[in-house]
């Protein structure tokens, strides 16, 4: 497996991103144009159109919504653990100074860049996103959903 590193650091799950959603894009796509090439069947092109688009838009906010959601409560336990053990204290109080974007670019620094891009997120309150270009060594998680 590659590195992780800042570029290559998203994932995508094939069978969602690359069969299941394009289908139903070329099939919207279909039923758009058919909807102004067949006009004795229009109406049923305009359901058939409603009905795909309903389901792209289902199956993409559904997959957002519950992996996303679970993802958010896991990284938020990870950063309460993770100072924990650095700190030997509840982080209760960190935790509400930061961002989430924050909390979720910690993720990828080792403990002793932890420190410093907790201070910076905290005093100078730098994104997620700059935390994440700032980082030295990257720490990769290549467990992410």
């Amino acid at each position: 497996m590659e590195t992780q590193n800042y570029k290559n650091h998203r994932k995508f799950y094939p069978p969602h991103h690359f069969i299941y959603l394009p289908v139903l894009i070329l099939l919207e796509i279909l039923g758009v144009y058919k909807i102004f090439n067949d006009q004795p069947h229009q109406l049923i092109w305009i359901l058939f159109s409603i009905i795909i688009f309903l389901l792209f838009y289902l199956a993409f906010m559904l997959r957002q919504h519950y992996a996303l959601g679970l993802q958010n409560r896991l990284v938020r336990l990870e950063f309460k653990q993770r100072y924990f053990e650095i700190f030997g204290e509840r982080s209760d109080k960190i935790e509400e100074q930061l961002k989430f974007d924050q909390i979720a670019a910690l993720r990828f620094t080792y403990d002793d860049e932890f420190k410093e891009m907790l201070y910076k997120a905290i005093h100078e309150n730098i994104s997620g996103d700059e935390i994440k270009r700032s980082i030295k060594t990257w720490k990769p998680d290549p467990h992410r959903i």
